[in-house]
């Protein structure tokens, strides 16, 4: 067969499971379908080729238990191959960054500069290296860490887990901890940050958030600090897990991030890259899981990176 030629795909009946309840129709369609482009799956449910129980749905339809769908023939062309090319060096690497493992959860160690998913340019993130390295299983998100983060990154094995995990962030029972390098002396009476933050996208598409008072709530604890005249080493707690929270609530109070392209202080990051600061001084150090079904009560720490050495030593 001349492989030139974009195949069909068969019509097929899905009927869901437990694992697959209350997931939106579009995300279910992304993961049975994932060599199609996301702008063609929303096209077929508009159009009413993707069936619920013989109805139209929209995609943001909860399915249910029992719950049959008609997923239609998809045009596949060569274009839309799944096999992205991964370095075989960062597949190994991130192997070698699991820093806990069960049957329902993996936490990893992300290393900078590495976006988390595909999109936007990406061609690949962490979620499609580890579903590369475990082709078995169903590996989700629990949640996000900007590019630039590096540091402890929770991972569900299927949909019950990430429920499972979802929940306990929602109720803060699964603690988010950070170290975050910030421009000059971090008060010591400052503990609490609390800022209502509301994100907006520029015409550009980029994506920024500022404080507003019509905003999400969010809330940022201080739990450590180590002032200096230059910079201040900060641990943080993470209540709410809002976009870019700890980089513009530390904006918001007159200390930019070290290394923070978008929300910090141009002379201050010129300033630290003499001393060889080059990239966004924000690590997720540590995780808090509780006693649940799918974790044991446990505390998964990633290491400083050597940056974050050097100048825990200079404060030292």
């Amino acid at each position: 067969m001349n492989s030139n030629i974009p195949q069909k795909s068969k019509i097929s009946f899905v009927e869901v499971t437990a694992a697959q309840v209350d997931q939106r129709l579009d995300n279910f369609l992304f993961k049975t379908l994932k060599s199609v482009p996301k702008s063609r799956i929303y096209r077929i449910i508009r159009k009413g080729e993707v069936r619920v129980n013989k109805k139209r749905c929209k995609p943001d339809y909860k399915l249910g238990i029992g719950d049959l769908i008609r997923v239609p023939p998809v045009r596949l062309g060569q274009n839309h191959d799944p096999k992205t090319y991964i370095p075989p060096s960062l597949i190994e690497a991130i192997e070698k960054a699991v820093l806990f493992e069960n049957k329902y959860l993996l936490v990893i160690d992300k290393p900078a500069g590495l976006a988390v998913h595909s999109g936007s340019g990406i061609s690949f993130g962490v979620i499609d290296i580890m579903r590369r390295i475990r082709p078995e299983t169903e590996i989700e998100l629990v949640h996000r860490l900007d590019r630039d983060t590096s540091g402890c990154l929770l991972l569900a094995k299927h949909r019950q887990s990430l429920l499972g995990m979802q929940s306990c962030l929602q109720d803060n029972s699964l603690k988010k901890n950070y170290l975050a390098v910030v421009r000059g002396r971090w008060p010591e009476s400052k503990t609490e940050i609390t800022h209502a933050l509301k994100k907006l996208t520029l015409a550009s598409g980029e994506r920024r958030v500022h404080v507003d008072p019509a905003g999400q709530k969010a809330l940022t604890r201080i739990t450590q600090n180590t002032p200096g005249e230059e910079f201040s080493l900060l641990s943080v707690q993470l209540v709410t897990g809002r976009t870019h929270q700890i980089r513009v609530h530390c904006q918001a109070e007159g200390h930019e991030l070290a290394g923070d392209s978008k929300y910090g202080d141009a002379s201050f990051n010129q300033l630290m890259r003499k001393r060889g600061i080059k990239r966004l001084m924000l690590h997720a150090s540590r995780l808090e899981l509780p006693q649940t079904e799918f974790s044991p009560e446990i505390v998964v720490n990633a290491n400083a990176p050597e940056v974050f050495q050097r100048l825990i030593e200079a404060h030292a």
